[in-house]
């Protein structure tokens, strides 16, 4: 039996929670992509799954959280850091006390460097057993909590200052444990990769294929292709693919363009291959997303 609003505004009195079957849809303060929903309340949340990242910090009791790859203790002094688009339930016994922040993604994808660093946005992240990290993270989303908490100018922008620091102090660990390059050769490869970032995000409305980006770095496909997964964490299509899907949600949220404008703008052949790709990633289809999300007035 679905849950009447009532019982859902005394549960979280500043938003709701907006399920449709397993997908939830964010909902979150005007003209801002971040809520923290603070919590000392047992509680169980079936399995479901939406856009924004999440982040649990207890401070007292154990969050457990089930995904498809394990189940995830986390108790106070420790956080973990669901992917977007990841399944997952969450169960909280008596004496929990946490803070749950759920964010959008795009500020952070947009950055190239982070851009270069998809594998540590697109897998969960369990920070536990690195002291100095885990409280290097548990102050940063303080600073979130607190800078949320006051609501002055620009606290959206804000927060995710505070969140890209956590996010660069988790990308500095992935690299140093995952690259067996010597200093100057990583510079040399991560300048170039740089360069093929920025030349597809100049192109990625256009069409653009690996042999493009490979030629534009001097590499045969087959090299390049092997360097961007190993830079990226994720294919050259599947990076396309979020590219095009990022600059089509701006478009369905900020303007009343039509769906046919939308898909060829963001760069997607067709609206059939649009609403394809959009309903498999997003789990909706694009109208069902602009009608929650929306800000622009349509016709």
């Amino acid at each position: 039996m679905a849950e009447p609003q009532a019982e859902r505004a005394s549960r979280f009195p500043d938003g709701f929670r907006i399920l449709q079957g397993k997908q939830e849809y964010i909902t979150y303060p005007e003209h801002a992509s971040v809520r923290i929903w603070p919590s000392d309340v047992a509680a169980h949340f079936d399995s479901h799954v939406h856009t924004a990242i999440e982040i649990i910090l207890p401070s007292k009791g154990v969050s457990v959280y089930q995904l498809p790859d394990a189940i995830y203790r986390v108790g106070p002094g420790e956080t973990l850091i669901i992917p977007a688009g990841t399944v997952h339930s969450l169960t909280e016994g008596e004496g929990i006390m946490r803070h749950l922040f759920l964010f959008e993604p795009e500020p952070l994808t947009a950055l190239l460097d982070l851009g270069m660093l998809s594998a540590v946005l697109t897998k969960p992240i369990y920070v536990h057993d690195d002291p100095e990290l885990q409280e290097k993270a548990a102050a940063l989303l303080q600073e979130v909590v607190e800078i949320y908490d006051r609501r002055e100018p620009l606290w959206n922008t804000l927060c995710y200052a505070s969140l890209m620091k956590l996010y660069a102090c988790l990308g500095e660990r992935y690299i140093s444990s995952h690259t067996t390059q010597t200093a100057p050769a990583r510079r040399a490869d991560a300048a170039i990769m740089n360069s093929a970032l920025s030349y597809i995000n100049e192109h990625f409305r256009e069409t653009l294929s690996l042999d493009d980006v490979a030629a534009f770095a001097g590499f045969s496909r087959y090299y390049f292709s092997r360097l961007f997964k190993q830079f990226c964490g994720m294919s050259f299509p599947e990076y396309l693919t979020q590219k095009r899907l990022k600059a089509a949600t701006g478009l369905l949220i900020g303007t009343d363009k039509s769906m046919q404008s939308v898909a060829r703008e963001a760069g997607f052949g067709s609206v059939a291959t649009f609403n394809r790709v959009f309903q498999k990633l997003k789990s909706c289809t694009p109208t069902q997303f602009r009608a929650i999300y929306g800000t622009a007035p349509l016709l």
